[in-house]
């Protein structure tokens, strides 16, 4: 006779994937009520422990943990090159910025210096630690890269959550406002960005997961080359660029790079997933610079209009490309 407790249990199951059910779903139920008496099991309930646990189980298993079918491991290996790739752009734009902001409040006399110093200073202690853990927690990014492709996973985790935090002050300010600010679209949009690549790589990049492996070059060549990339974008055109030109081109030369090798070395070429993770990745890219820029187009000189725009198409017409082939991957694998 099944009890109250068996079929909670039950229930909670069911958020595992249906091949990892089948295989461990009674061996599972039965160590669950192996200690709990039968007469008590119509008044119990799954603890919150137990559920977070099969919670945790259940993304893993759909990410492709351990002897998971091929659409998981598919699914596992995009979401993986997502977390990746997101990482690598937020950690070079991390560095780029502060690198080009110091030397330009260093090189410019001693009121641009003034002017930099000030926002971290002369607004009380609270408002100056903000100030502060705003300014270096983003550098955190450049530690989960680095420790993911060492498989430091629980650092490269942790790292990646702290430098996603100051993206939620913003939206803290937003909460408390009675009005809408200009840039609220895209505070939201820069705080979706940050958190879904955190959380992809505290999601996929679990214990069961292959360890990280870039798909082209090694880590601090590729690092070093984005960092140069985004600088030059920046230095190329020093009084018309915003916080999103240097990372949404650094975005659009790599994943039109991949796409070309693609081209040319066939579908055996990239790895698993790649043309979804940087669909995915220029979908959200692409929310950023349109709420960046849309409510100051009508402000913005002739040529930054003209750039920021075809920045914008660009990335549709990269992302509709990669979706494109994304799909044609899955149908061709048959997953």
């Amino acid at each position: 006779m099944t009890t109250l407790l068996e079929s909670r249990y039950r229930a909670v199951l069911r958020l595992l994937p249906a091949y990892y059910r089948r295989e461990r779903e009674e061996e599972m139920v039965e160590t669950y009520l192996w200690d709990v008496d039968q007469e008590t099991q119509d008044q119990s309930r799954p603890t919150l422990g137990e559920v977070a646990s099969i919670v945790a189980l259940a993304v893993r298993s759909r990410l492709g943990a351990g002897s998971a079918p091929r659409r998981y491991a598919v699914l596992g290996s995009a979401v993986r090159l997502f977390a990746l790739f997101a990482v690598l752009l937020q950690a070079a734009s991390a560095v780029v910025d502060r690198v080009l902001g110091l030397t330009w409040a260093s090189t410019r006399g001693g009121s641009q210096w003034a002017l930099f110093t000030d926002g971290f200073t002369g607004h009380g202690v609270w408002a100056g630690v903000g100030a502060v853990a705003q300014w270096f927690l983003p550098l955190l990014w450049t530690v989960a890269w680095f420790a993911l492709l060492r498989d430091h996973r629980r650092l490269a985790q942790v790292s990646a959550l702290v430098a996603a935090l100051p993206t939620l002050w913003p939206l803290a300010d937003l909460w408390t406002l009675d009005f809408a600010p200009s840039d609220s679209a895209y505070v939201v949009a820069a705080a979706v960005l940050a958190w879904s690549s955190a959380l992809a790589l505290c999601a996929a990049h679990h214990r069961d997961a292959p360890p990280a492996r870039l798909p082209m070059g090694e880590p601090g060549l590729v690092f070093a080359t984005c960092c140069v990339l985004m600088g030059a974008s920046v230095v190329a055109l020093p009084d018309g660029v915003d916080t999103v030109w240097a990372l949404v081109t650094c975005y659009l030369v790599t994943a039109l790079a991949r796409l070309l090798y693609r081209a040319r070395r066939g579908t055996r070429g990239p790895a698993a997933g790649e043309a979804a993770a940087l669909a995915a990745l220029g979908l959200l890219l692409l929310a950023v610079r349109i709420t960046a820029v849309y409510p100051w187009l009508d402000e913005l000189p002739g040529a930054l209009r003209v750039g920021v725009l075809t920045q914008a198409a660009a990335l549709v017409a990269l992302t509709a490309a990669l979706a494109v082939v994304s799909g044609r991957d899955l149908l061709s694998r048959g997953t």
